[in-house]
């Protein structure tokens, strides 16, 4: 979203970005100002006053309800937020969305609402301007709402009624933008009559993410097997990973010498490194696994420079990409795909030296895997670790993004609707 906000400004756009307070941002994941320090300065942020009161942690605050019968109070949470909405958490934000748009309009008239969907209810936001003041909109899906991207498939029906909101929406918008080429077909053959309006804007690295290349740790000192980024895949999946690194050590003498550390968000609200994927972490602490907390950006380079090579978890399949596989990727690393065989990122991976290959997630394959990756780190040279950075080139996120950024500039200006024709 940075980037997409920057280079509408460098095509001569006025940015004005709705958001929530950025004491709800804490709440939920905490903050990274070092993400902020890029942003062009003339993109100006409104904060709406919203939080999810589902994330506090202050039991001064609760009501009666919520402190003695917590699941029941959830339970009418999700409730309340579906009458507004098909959305269980955020569906109760929709006037406030709707109304903070409204007043931005007012204040600064819109010619374009790019709107980004996390959390889906934003898209009533962009149809209620739409309704009232024809102005155009696009959708950045990148994962998509009716596409089941971890299970594959249909994710709800089209005459169900979020199936109906999503007619409505895509139906006058004027872009819609996926991350893969595989969401984008869904999107394709489920509307076809916005087929030429569906676009792939991939996600990429940031070139100042990624360590120079440098020569492998000897290998008689241990290598350091790195993860970095949000573990909110499901304590089974970890597992299984901690498994299989159990396994390779077992087999491997460099393996077993080896460390295995992991970096970024667990957890969300009051469970932030407080659930089942910390106790898991922790058991595995004799077996040299390490959690160390989340990366700002600014050190994201650092922290893959301290490591050896890289481990790729990922859920889901053929609709899932990840923005993290670009960057590992880039780094120049071995790396080792845990997941499965049919993923997007296997797409992407495909042909980069020093990857161990996807081999699914059976305890025995993925250990192979480790051990191979192990091996990689000790013995390729500066051309090979060279050659692999070079297969993320094309990977970049302003590259990568631009031509949609620009097909929507010029979509937009093309137009024969703006602000001013409405309102004549």
């Amino acid at each position: 979203m940075r980037e997409t906000a920057n280079q509408f400004c460098a095509l001569g756009w006025d940015v004005t970005v709705v958001t929530i307070l950025e004491e709800s941002w804490e709440r939920e994941y905490g903050l990274d100002h070092t993400l902020s320090e890029p942003v062009d300065p003339r993109v100006q942020i409104v904060e709406l006053p919203l939080a999810r009161e589902d994330l506090e942690t202050d039991i001064r605050k609760f009501s009666e309800s919520r402190a003695f019968r917590p699941a029941a109070w959830a339970k009418k949470e999700r409730e309340r937020h579906l009458e507004f909405f098909p959305e269980l958490v955020f569906g109760g934000w929709r006037d406030c969305l709707e109304q903070g748009v409204l007043d931005v309009h007012q204040e600064r008239p819109a010619d374009l609402l790019l709107v980004s969907c996390a959390p889906y209810v934003n898209l009533a936001a962009a149809r209620r301007l739409w309704q009232e003041h024809r102005v155009p909109y696009a959708v950045d899906y990148r994962d998509g709402w009716s596409v089941d991207v971890i299970g594959g498939g249909e994710a709800f029906p089209k005459d169900s009624e979020a199936g109906q909101w999503e007619d409505e929406v895509l139906r006058d918008a004027t872009a819609v933008w996926c991350v893969n080429d595989p969401i984008a077909d869904f999107y394709r053959e489920r509307f076809p009559d916005i087929a030429h309006r569906v676009d792939v804007a991939r996600n990429g690295f940031d070139p100042d993410s990624v360590p120079e290349v440098t020569s492998g740790r000897p290998a008689a000192d241990g290598l350091v097997f790195g993860y970095l980024g949000s573990v909110n895949f499901r304590p089974e999946f970890l597992e299984t990973v901690l498994d299989a690194w159990r396994a390779a050590r077992l087999r491997d003498q460099l393996v077993a010498r080896s460390r295995f550390e992991i970096r970024g968000h667990i957890g969300a609200g009051a469970s932030r490194e407080a659930n089942a994927h910390m106790d898991l972490i922790r058991k595995a602490e004799a077996d040299g696994v390490a959690f160390g907390g989340p990366v700002a950006k600014a050190e994201v380079a650092e922290t893959y420079a301290g490591w050896d090579a890289l481990v790729l978890m990922l859920v889901g399949g053929r609709y899932v990409t990840s923005g993290k596989v670009y960057e590992f990727m880039a780094t120049g690393l071995p790396v080792v795909s845990a997941h499965a065989v049919d993923h997007d990122a296997s797409t992407v991976l495909d042909g980069r030296p020093l990857w161990t290959g996807a081999r699914g997630m059976d305890v025995e394959l993925l250990a192979s895997a480790f051990v191979d990756a192990a091996r990689m780190a000790g013995e390729a040279d500066d051309d090979e670790r060279a050659a692999a950075r070079a297969h993320a080139t094309r990977f970049t996120r302003s590259s990568l993004l631009a031509p949609s950024v620009r097909r929507l500039s010029d979509a937009v200006r093309a137009g024969s609707v703006t602000v001013e024709s409405v309102q004549a």
